[in-house]
C-alpha cells in the first residue's frame, strides 16, 4: 500500500489560507473606517491564519508541485474544510457572537455560495461583518469556477470530463498550465464584479450595498445586507441589472475568455447555455402569467417579480425579491422543482445542473428508440463530440446518488424534530447550494437560526457534499482509495 504523500497537500492549503488572512483585513479596514470595535475581531483572526499559513508552508515546503489523483481529491475535499474552519473565527468573535454550529454553518454557506444564514438583524450588523459574508461568497465563487474547470474534468466526477481542457494533462497529474487558466477566469470574474457594482449603484443602490451585492450576484451566493433580500429595494433598474449579472454567473465562465478574444460563437453554440437560456425563458413567462391571473398584479411587475425569483433559485442565486410562497400551491410545487436544477457547468452554480439533465435526456431518448428500432446505430454526442460511455454512467451514477443523499439527509433532518416540508427543502437547498428552502421556517421569508445545532451540521454537510460534486469527498470512504 502507497502511503500518502500529504507535503503537496498541506503547502497548498497554507497558500489558500494566506489569501484568506489577506482577504480578512478588507472588513477590519471597513469597520476601522466606521470606527466599529469589531476591526479588533478581524485582525486577531488574520493574525491567527496567517500563523498557520505560514506554518504548514514552511513545513511542506514544496518546488514545482505536482499532485497525483489520490492527493488532488484529498486536497480538494480538504481545503473547504480548513478555509470554512477559520473563515468561522469573525462570526465567533465578533459582537454575533454565533456558537460553533452557527459560525461553520454560516461560513459554509459562504464559501459554497449556498446564501442560506442563521443571522438576523442584517441592517444593524456593523460593514465588516456584512462585508466578510459577500466576500466569503465572492471568494467561493472564483474557488467554485476553477475547482469547476481544471480540477474536477481531470477527476471524471459526474460526467465533467466532458469539460476536460486543454490544460488538462491526460495522466494522473495536473499540470502547472492550470494556474493560467484560472487567472484567466479571475481577471474575468474581476471584470464582471466590478461591472455589477457600477450598474446597482446607477440604478439607485448605495456604494456599499451595491459592492457587497455585486460580489454575492456574480457568485450566484444570495446573501444580502437587509433581511428582506431584494425586496428591500423596490427600484425594477436593480432587480433587473441583477437578473443579468445571475445569468452571467451561471454561464459557463471558459466561454467568455473566448467572447473576450472577440468569438461570439462558441458561447452561442453551446448546447447547454441555450438549453439553460430556453428553460428560464419558458418558466418565468409561465409564472409571470399565473401572477398576472391569479394575484391580478400588473404584467410588467408579474414579469420582474417572476424572472427574478425563478432566475436567483435555478441560478442557485437565492436571493428573494417577493415571498413566492404565499403564490399559492402550484408556485410553491414549481419551485421545489426548480431546487433540483441548477446552471451551467463551469459556473458559480450548484445544483445538478442543465448538463447532465441534458446527457440523460440523450440516454433515455437512445433507449426508446432502441425499443421499437433495436438495429439502428444513434451516437450520442454533446457540442459535436462524441459521448463516452463512462460519462452516461458517469452522469447517471451522479443523479442516483444525488436523490438518494436527498432522501437520507430528509430523514436525518426530520429526525431532529422539522417538519416534512421544511426537511426536504433544507436538504434540497443545501445539496444544491440554493439558499432559502420553502415553508413558514426557512422559506424566502425565513431564516435557518430557528434549527437545532444537529440539523445546521447536516446541512453544512449536505452544502460541501454538493459542492464539491458529491463523489469528491464521498470517494474517499472507501477503503480501497486509501490502498492503492
Amino acid at each position: 500500500m502507497a502511503v500518502l504523500d500529504v507535503r503537496p497537500i498541506f503547502f497548498i492549503i497554507g497558500y489558500l489560507l494566506l489569501v484568506l488572512a489577506g482577504a480578512m483585513l478588507v472588513p477590519m479596514l471597513a469597520d476601522l473606517a466606521a470606527d466599529n470595535e469589531d476591526w479588533q475581531v478581524f485582525a486577531v483572526s488574520s493574525a491567527l491564519t496567517l500563523f498557520f499559513s505560514v506554518l504548514l508552508i514552511l513545513t511542506n515546503r514544496q518546488t514545482g508541485v505536482v499532485l497525483t489523483l489520490r492527493q488532488t481529491f484529498v486536497l480538494t475535499s480538504l481545503a473547504w474544510i480548513v478555509v470554512c474552519l477559520f473563515s468561522s473565527l469573525p462570526f465567533m468573535l465578533s459582537s454575533l457572537r454565533l456558537g460553533f454550529a452557527d459560525g461553520f454553518f454560516e461560513a459554509m454557506s459562504g464559501l459554497t455560495t449556498t446564501g442560506s444564514t442563521v443571522i438576523i438583524g442584517l441592517s444593524e450588523l456593523p460593514p465588516g461583518i456584512l462585508l466578510w459574508r459577500s466576500l466569503l461568497q465572492w471568494l467561493g465563487g472564483i474557488g467554485i469556477v476553477g475547482m469547476g474547470i481544471v480540477i474536477l474534468p481531470f477527476l471524471r466526477v459526474g460526467g465533467m470530463q466532458l469539460f476536460r481542457s486543454e490544460s488538462s494533462d491526460k495522466s494522473d497529474k495536473v499540470v502547472p498550465r492550470a494556474a493560467d487558466l484560472a487567472l484567466a477566469f479571475g481577471w474575468i470574474y474581476l471584470g464582471m464584479t466590478v461591472a455589477c457594482a457600477i450598474l446597482l449603484g446607477l440604478s439607485g443602490m448605495g456604494t456599499f450595498d451595491a459592492i457587497c451585492h455585486a460580489m454575492t450576484a456574480v457568485s450566484t451566493g444570495g446573501f444580502s445586507t437587509q433581511d428582506a433580500s431584494i425586496g428591500y429595494w423596490q427600484q425594477p433598474a436593480v432587480h433587473w441589472v441583477l437578473i443579468v449579472f445571475m445569468l452571467l454567473g451561471s454561464l459557463p465562465f471558459v466561454r467568455y475568455i473566448s467572447l473576450v478574444r472577440g468569438e461570439t460563437t462558441p458561447l452561442l453554440r453551446d448546447s447547454q447555455v441555450r438549453l439553460f437560456l430556453l428553460f428560464i425563458l419558458a418558466v418565468s413567462l409561465a409564472l409571470a402569467v399565473y401572477l398576472g391571473v391569479t394575484t391580478d398584479t400588473p404584467a410588467m411587475e408579474s414579469l420582474r417579480l417572476a424572472t427574478f425569483n425563478v432566475v436567483s433559485v435555478i441560478s442557485t442565486t437565492g436571493y428573494a425579491s417577493a415571498d413566492y410562497s404565499t403564490w399559492g400551491p402550484p408556485a410553491v410545487a414549481l419551485f421545489f422543482v426548480l431546487l433540483f436544477t441548477g446552471g451551467c457547468t463551469g459556473s458559480t452554480t450548484g445544483g445538478v445542473k442543465m448538463l447532465r439533465y441534458e446527457i440523460l435526456w440523450l440516454a433515455l431518448r437512445t433507449q426508446m428508440t432502441r425499443l421499437f428500432s433495436p438495429r439502428r446505430v444513434m451516437p450520442l454526442s454533446y457540442n459535436g463530440k462524441p459521448v463516452d460511455a463512462d460519462v452516461i454512467i458517469s452522469v447517471m451514477s451522479f443523479l442516483a446518488l444525488y436523490l438518494g443523499i436527498t432522501f437520507l439527509f430528509s430523514i436525518l433532518v426530520a429526525m431532529t424534530g422539522l417538519d416534512l416540508v421544511t426537511s426536504v427543502t433544507g436538504v434540497a437547498q443545501a445539496l444544491g447550494n440554493v439558499g432559502p428552502g420553502l415553508g413558514p421556517v426557512i422559506g424566502p421569508a425565513g431564516n435557518f437560526r430557528p434549527l437545532e445545532d444537529e440539523a445546521k451540521w447536516l446541512l453544512s454537510l449536505a452544502m460541501l457534499l454538493g459542492r464539491l460534486e458529491l463523489f469528491t469527498l464521498l470517494v474517499m470512504l472507501s477503503p480501497s482509495f486509501w490502498r492503492t
